[in-house]
């Protein structure tokens, strides 16, 4: 007798990651996976394709604006429309959390407290408040698997041994767009050049962070989080390939690597289907044509992002929630033409150097950092930004 399907929801579903899952989702059939609950921001018209080809119980959408139109176009289906992606939880057996940035916390939260599996692909949730949303990991029911590739391929590589037999976590960066560039060579980078990405397909925002190396530095606090490992047993190497997606070196010298061709269709399959794998293959490799796999240090002269998050990572509290947020305003200031691609690191640094470092205890104590990070951030930018056109 065949058991029901998984029945999913996405958060952020018309986005990169939430895109890939349907693809997903479409490989493996309705037999294994049904749809339940679709949610964005304000693509209206992707996420009516989206709602039409699925008919999932539930659609949720932020922008008021968008909603109606959304609201307007689903009626004759039946399918109802809500404000908050955090309702998705509820009609779901899993969900992928792939909101971008802060905003991704509420699902991430609920999803948890729910007692249901997450699929996290928002790793600025889990690095913001972290302190709250691991007393949530022990709710009866909760499981939390990483979408990000690097963490889902330590996941994978732990499950040849135990986090107490660990030595290090190697998580592996491409090295973005400027890999091999200096200090100097960086000063007037433009926005295109950071959006050119030689390995990945991604959003706008998550691409400039892989040329900084912000992402490489949040997934330091990001693996510090989920798997309880000390920053002093976590390091990032430069493997511009993209083949090898993290390794795991055990306490008797072993190392244990996951690699694959850079696909995220398979950790998200890794996670929807978790702890049985995905039947459609994604990242296949023909070793035959696979010639060599290179590896060298970051310079972190040159991308200064990655040892400020070590930094935020070790002070604790809610460093990690102000360095995300001052990331995110500084990431969207410089994709507007305000700043150059040298002042995101300077950005942070400048929050980082003002916040007042408490211990969260609630999410509102989070949302309270988050947003006095946001207003230093937001007036460093405006003196940035009035320095360079006087």
């Amino acid at each position: 007798m065949s058991s029901a399907p998984v029945r999913v929801a996405i958060a952020g579903s018309t986005g990169s990651i939430g895109t890939q899952t349907l693809d997903v989702v479409r490989a493996e059939g309705p037999s294994r996976y049904q749809v339940v609950g679709l949610g964005a921001g304000s693509s209206a018209d992707a996420l009516i394709e989206q709602a039409k080809e699925f008919h999932p119980a539930l659609v949720a959408v932020s922008d008021a604006r968008a909603r109606r139109e959304v609201a307007d176009a689903l009626e004759p289906l039946g399918i109802d429309v809500v404000d908050e992606q955090a309702a998705l939880v509820a009609p779901a057996d899993v969900v992928i959390n792939g909101v971008v940035g802060f905003a991704g916390l509420p699902v991430t939260i609920e999803t948890l407290r729910a007692g249901r599996r997450l699929g996290l692909a928002n790793k600025e949730s889990l690095i913001a408040a972290g302190p709250v949303v691991q007393p949530l990991r022990a709710t009866p029911g909760a499981e939390l698997v990483p979408v990000d590739s690097e963490h889902c391929a330590v996941h994978q590589c732990l499950r040849s041994g135990n986090v107490g037999e660990v030595s290090r976590i190697v998580i592996t960066a491409s090295g973005g767009p400027f890999r091999g560039k200096t200090a100097d060579e960086l000063a007037n980078v433009t926005v295109a050049e950071a959006l050119a990405h030689p390995t990945w397909s991604m959003g706008p925002k998550i691409t400039v962070d892989s040329s900084t190396l912000m992402n490489k530095g949040l997934e330091v606090i990001e693996a510090h989080e989920l798997f309880g490992t000390a920053y002093e047993q976590i390091e990032v190497v430069v493997h511009p390939q993209s083949i090898v997606h993290s390794m795991v070196e055990f306490c008797d010298g072993a190392t244990i690597a996951q690699l694959s061709l850079p696909d995220m269709r398979l950790p998200i399959g890794y996670a929807l289907g978790f702890p049985a794998r995905a039947e459609a293959p994604f990242g296949r490799i023909e070793w035959a044509r696979l010639s060599r796999l290179d590896f060298e240090p970051p310079d972190l002269d040159a991308f200064e992002c990655l040892p400020l998050a070590y930094a935020a990572g070790r002070a604790g509290g809610t460093a990690p929630a102000a360095l995300s947020a001052a990331n995110e305003v500084a990431v969207d200031a410089f994709l507007a033409g305000r700043i150059r691609w040298i002042d995101i690191a300077g950005v942070g640094n400048a929050v980082l150097e003002r916040h007042a470092l408490s211990m969260p205890s609630t999410v509102d104590d989070v949302i309270a950092a988050d947003h006095e990070a946001r207003r230093l951030a937001t007036e460093h930018v405006a003196y940035i930004s009035a320095r360079e056109t006087a």
